[in-house]
């Protein structure tokens, strides 16, 4: 064996095992149409003085990506429909009730004096965190920035022991405490009777900053997960259906080079969905689709390359020189069709949105993934296979009285 095959070989080894502790040791991520969640379709409302735009839409989508990441879901989709509309994907989240509360509120929090006139507001809020107050109980933990806490510092001071100030938020009293110190250093604990939940939903909300435009919710749809489950279930058989196939095929016709090909196509499934969870992409239904659609275009090259030792040995050449000139004779034509695919695909992916893009992102590494496995491992492990026994090996590409050295 030549020291470039062994390298090769290693190398293909080396790809193969990653793809597998990627796989062993990552969970999949789930779309909502296979693990369910909840939709959310948000439409912006003008407001007086106020009207909507493009940059002020893009702004509240960024503070609902903040407020959702803070909720920890896994691979939510949160994307643009028309001018005004915000639609909000949370895979795994089945309290449409609690979604709508944490990614819709407006958000404007507000310290007022005893009289209710507003002293400042949460623009000059630095962080919010989950904490405790001194008995245990969950509470907000805010840091002012320096503006802020000298405003806070002149209110706690006039009013000590005096008069409570309330705190507000979207025009409801969270807390109004009567200040017993002065607080110079824009620390404060906002307490009352919340739950865990409601505490940590309210640290989201003040550390992701208020929406700049009011958001109605136009349209609440709960997915449930029987339905996700059927489709995985029906995905896992097309496909496992579906590489039996052409890995019949490929032995039946191609005999033992077909099985090679058969490797490398099990290669495929490996580093392909390895790469899907090692990059933390989220398997949608097209998702799937794309990818068994693409199991038989990771094997298309392998039919391409064979024919085209298969017509080099029909020429009279010897079997090493059928494969080298077959390779780069079927080179040609993979790359041409991978790349006007390719093409196809990386359009989609770019002006397409939710599972649109994710089959294109399915396709897309396939694409890559089938041209390695086809170019690479396929190559290499006919090419080892070769040097054992050439004129064994010329029979199985069915050619007869062949000069295999």
């Amino acid at each position: 064996m030549r020291r470039g095959k062994g390298w090769r070989l290693l190398a293909i080894l080396l790809v193969a095992a990653a793809a597998v502790a990627v796989l062993y040791t990552t969970p999949i991520r789930w779309g909502l149409d296979l693990q369910g969640g909840v939709q959310v379709v948000l439409e912006a409302q003008d407001v007086q003085g106020v009207q909507v735009t493009e940059s002020l839409i893009d702004r509240a989508q960024a503070v609902i990506e903040r407020r959702v990441n803070g909720l920890g879901v896994a691979e939510p989709v949160i994307q643009r429909q028309g001018d005004r509309r915000i639609i909000v994907e949370l895979p795994g989240v089945h309290d449409h009730e609690q979604a709508i509360q944490v990614i819709g509120k407006t958000a404007l929090l507000e310290f007022k004096d005893p009289a209710g006139n507003t002293v400042f507001t949460g623009s000059e809020l630095r962080s919010a965190t989950l904490t405790t107050d001194e008995y245990g109980r969950p509470a907000v933990s805010i840091e002012l920035s320096r503006e802020g806490a000298a405003r806070f510092a002149e209110l706690t001071a006039r009013y000590l022991h005096t008069s409570p100030l309330p705190i507000v938020l979207d025009g409801e009293v969270l807390v109004a405490p009567v200040p017993q110190s002065v607080i110079n250093d824009g620390r404060a604990v906002i307490t009352g009777n919340f739950t865990l939940e409601e505490a940590r939903n309210l640290a989201i909300l003040l550390q992701s900053g208020a929406l700049p435009v009011p958001l109605e919710v136009m349209e609440v749809r709960n997915v449930g997960p029987v339905l996700g489950r059927e489709s995985v279930q029906k995905s896992l058989v097309a496909g496992i259906v579906g590489v039996a196939l052409i890995a019949a095929y490929m032995v039946l016709y191609y005999r033992l080079p077909g099985g090679v090909a058969d490797v490398a196509l099990a290669l495929y499934v490996v580093v392909l969905l390895g790469l899907l969870v090692g990059l933390r992409a989220t398997l949608t239904l097209p998702g799937l689709a794309g990818f068994v659609l693409s199991l038989g275009m990771a094997v298309d090259a392998n039919v391409i390359i064979f024919e085209r030792v298969r017509e080099e040995l029909r020429a009279g050449k010897r079997l090493r020189a059928a494969m080298d000139a077959g390779w780069k004779r079927a080179f040609v034509a993979i790359f041409d069709a991978n790349v006007t695919t390719l093409i196809s695909a990386v359009i989609l992916m770019y002006f397409g949105t939710g599972p649109v893009r994710g089959f294109a992102v399915t396709l897309s590494l396939g694409i890559l993934v089938s041209m390695f496995t086809a170019v690479v491992v396929t190559r290499t492990l006919l090419a080892l296979l070769v040097d054992r026994d050439p004129d064994r090996f010329a029979r199985y590409f069915g050619v007869k009285e062949v000069a295999a050295r």
